[in-house]
């Protein structure tokens, strides 16, 4: 029994956490190949490599993903300082490579000067598609930045084995990622990128990236559905997501027949995110003036956020609760109680929801069956579950309204 468990000990020796594993670069200038400040690392690895991820097999494991930062050419590398079969016979270390390389395409390198080479093809790297809004960031160290937001399709020369190394990063960032489907023409590209001089050239830099499929609504309109959106980590937290979301907000509301905007099992950083722009595009429009928001929710809101601006019901209900709420005065009892019911009655639908199931459920379950139910659906913890939510819903709208305050 010693032995085995000496064993096991010096076998999980082997194991490596793939998120620290997996290292991805995007690389301008061929000093940033061995800068490991310019290194980021997955919030997800558990796609290729198990729920656990980890791989096993090899101590010091680095598996390299360096890509240029234009055109995102590629260099794949797994390196490790010692493998489970230079110690123990029968043990097979997991094929490391093998499951990396489902997800990037074919066409990439794994010599590092055949990747300089590539490096120096970057200045042939223009931007697919059409621009469609460009704009300035200050950075501290390199003063103004200017980026374009571009919308392309995959006719674009060039573009879909782009987008296939490009949706790589997809895998390592979000949750529940999965490749599309390019042959369907009903697919629109967003894409954000960085310009940027080098040895007197203008560059570009790809930055992120949204995916919309137009969905048909009958008889006529077109409803488009944001299906992924991705900043690259070493440009998250600077604005871009925010640009980049207007920007194809604005892009849409051109189109006559696009009924409204929607998307695909958002996160909650998403929908943060969406709070913020659709609040700074409704915040101009009429029916939303601060003397009109103490009248309620109303049906003219409802109609010049969806003609003007392609914003369903439920979107323009949540705009009208945080410019409500950044136009209530909340020490003054009376308006902060008004305000609170009036969100408080929108939260409250699902529970009254569970109480027309119920009083369905009376007629049909025996006794037992429904003090389950009923247990489930108890008024006490329903009032609990609903002033929490209503907490955590301010805290977010709050939040959105420093934002709006900062950006002004």
């Amino acid at each position: 029994m010693a032995d085995v468990n000496q064993m096991e000990k010096k076998l999980a020796e082997y194991k490596c956490d793939t998120n620290e594993a997996v290292c991805l670069k995007l690389v301008r200038f061929p000093e940033d190949i061995d800068d490991d400040s310019t290194t980021f690392h997955p919030e997800y690895s558990h796609q290729q490599f198990g729920d656990d991820e980890v791989a096993f097999g090899y101590k010091g494991l680095q598996i390299q993903l360096f890509y240029t930062a234009g055109n995102l050419g590629t260099l794949f590398k797994v390196k490790y300082s010692s493998k489970v079969t230079e110690m123990f016979d029968c043990v097979e270390p997991d094929d490391v490579e093998g499951k990396v390389r489902e997800i990037i395409p074919a066409g990439f390198t794994s010599n590092t000067d055949d990747f300089i080479s590539l490096l120096e093809k970057e200045a042939n790297f223009k931007p697919f598609g059409t621009m469609l809004h460009s704009y300035t960031i200050h950075n501290e160290e390199a003063g103004e930045l200017t980026y374009q937001v571009h919308k392309a399709d995959i006719t674009c020369p060039g573009f879909q084995e782009y987008h296939e190394r490009l949706q790589t990063f997809l895998m390592w960032f979000i949750e529940t990622a999965s490749f599309i489907d390019t042959d369907d023409d009903r697919w629109d590209f967003f894409l954000v990128f960085e310009k940027y001089n080098k040895d007197g050239e203008t560059l570009y830099a790809t930055v992120g990236y949204m995916t919309v499929y137009n969905y048909y609504v009958y008889p006529d309109k077109t409803r488009p559905r944001v299906s992924q959106m991705l900043i690259l980590p070493p440009f998250q937290g600077e604005g871009h997501g925010a640009q980049l979301l207007e920007a194809v907000h604005r892009f849409y509301c051109s189109l006559p027949k696009v009924q409204d905007i929607t998307a695909e099992d958002p996160s909650e950083n998403y929908v943060k995110l969406r709070d913020y722009v659709l609040v700074k595009l409704c915040q101009s429009l009429p029916p939303f003036a601060a003397d009109k928001l103490p009248l309620g929710f109303s049906a003219d809101m409802i109609k010049e956020a969806q003609e003007k601006l392609k914003i369903n019901k439920k979107h323009a209900r949540r705009v009208y609760e945080i410019l409500r709420l950044r136009a209530t005065d909340m020490s003054d009892e009376e308006q902060a109680r008004a305000y609170r019911l009036e969100v408080k009655r929108r939260l409250f639908g699902p529970y009254r929801k569970n109480q027309r199931e119920l009083a369905k459920m009376k007629k049909c379950l025996r006794p037992e069956e429904l003090v389950s139910h009923m247990g489930q659906m108890d008024t006490k913890t329903q009032h609990e579950e609903l002033e929490k939510s209503y907490q955590v819903i301010v805290e977010d709208y709050r939040r959105i309204i420093e934002r709006l305050a900062s950006q002004a």
